[in-house]
């Protein structure tokens, strides 16, 4: 095969914006030939925005077993992302779902175990690992540049939401629609990537989450976690999508200095000597390691989606390793989870791995409760703003 033939399962926004790109022929070694959604006036929605020979659907089986797509994006509400996941890998069809994997770690590990049997590639949307400067971030800290783990600290408050967003679906910001709030929604990214680009996952964690602060929703719209590592090492982790202007400020520190990234900058305060050396031997009483503050140069690249798709069809036509392997979509979700649950039980300190039995009947008992908005469920507003996280900066006289 010469090109990847797409379906995409899902034409909301999320999959309007995937299926646009890739009729537009954006994502190189790819085509689209199949579009699924159970709502007809989501499809309706979507046809006069492609151009290209595809193909519409009421029932995603039906689609593959059409056999017009040798890869699937799945881009539906996060509870069914496993079970279309499973009948793909099951099939021997490659395919990528969006962020979160799912919404408790019981399903992911189902998905995760099916991956393992499938012969089909498995990926996941996390087009943030593709910014140069989380990359650079994760490339330094693996080479030892920073000593010792310290402190990590992420402050993302720049996804701003009006309540406009949140009654764009009857099941959005819902637990039995969509399994949560900000955590589950917006930061599915960051907490995979400050696992990720620092190299290890918390050892516990302590949630304090408050539900429904500035919207009209009964889940979590604002979180501040505490995280603790294995050697003792700390983490605050903050999010909300009440607050204007937001932050997106990713700092982590260790021995041997520190990486900062914030409006699309990052720094290295690197350390002349590891400080915990330097403190052992110095003479004087408040003399500190000198630094030198450098900015790493990067490849600057950042592909984002299109990036990520590209890479899984070279992946699939041999071309490339494959960039994001969808089975590390668990550990964002342990976080969330983690958090979540410790948010439920005010801030008590919850360890890692996450007793995954206990959050689904927690989880469970807050569906039992939730319910679903009356709202348009067939509007689809064409526009997505995935927040920046950086901000333009004037300078004044």
């Amino acid at each position: 095969m010469s090109k990847i033939r797409y379906g995409i399962v899902g034409v909301g926004n999320q999959g309007t914006y995937y299926a646009v790109r890739l009729d537009g022929g954006l994502v190189e070694d790819s085509v689209l030939t199949a579009v699924a959604d159970i709502n007809p006036a989501k499809i309706e929605a979507i046809k006069p925005k492609l151009k290209g020979d595809v193909k519409f659907y009421s029932d995603y089986k039906q689609m593959l077993a059409d056999g017009v797509c040798d890869a699937v994006l799945v881009a539906v509400p996060h509870y069914d992302h496993p079970s279309i996941v499973i009948e793909c890998l099951n099939r021997g069809i490659h395919v990528i779902t969006d962020k979160p994997a799912a919404v408790y770690t019981k399903q992911v590990e189902e998905m995760n175990a099916a991956a393992e049997k499938s012969k089909a590639l498995y990926g996941m949307m996390f087009n943030q690992r593709t910014n140069c400067l989380y990359r650079k971030m994760k490339e330094i800290i693996a080479a030892g540049g920073i000593g010792e783990l310290q402190r990590v600290n992420w402050i993302i408050t720049d996804w701003f939401r009006t309540q406009k967003y949140y009654d764009s679906g009857s099941w959005r910001a819902t637990w039995k629609g969509e399994g949560g709030g900000v955590l589950i929604n917006q930061c599915p990214h960051q907490l995979d990537l400050v696992q990720w680009v620092v190299g290890e996952m918390p050892v516990s964690v302590n949630g304090f989450c408050k539900y429904g602060k500035w919207h009209d929703v009964e889940v979590e719209d604002e979180v501040t976690a505490y995280f603790e590592y294995k050697n003792g090492a700390s983490g605050v982790f903050i999010t909300t999508t009440g607050e204007a202007p937001g932050t997106n400020r990713f700092e982590v520190s260790g021995t041997k200095g520190k990486l900062l990234c914030e409006n699309k900058k990052l720094f290295f305060y690197q350390n002349a000597e590891d400080s915990q050396s330097f403190s052992k031997t110095s003479s004087e009483s408040f003399a500190a390691p000198k630094c030198e503050v450098i900015e790493p140069e990067t490849d600057g690249e950042n592909l984002q989606h299109v990036g990520i798709l590209q890479n899984f069809s070279r992946a699939i036509l041999g071309k490339e390793p494959l960039f994001v392997d969808g089975r590390e979509g668990i550990n964002g979700v342990a976080l969330m989870n983690a958090i979540e649950l410790s948010g439920w039980k005010d801030g008590a300190r919850v360890t890692l791995p996450i007793d995954g039995d206990l959050y689904y009947k927690e989880l469970m008992a807050h569906v039992a409760t939730s319910r679903f908005k009356a709202v348009d469920d067939n509007q689809v507003e064409g526009t997505l703003n995935f927040g920046t996280g950086f901000l333009k900066v004037k300078n004044g006289k």
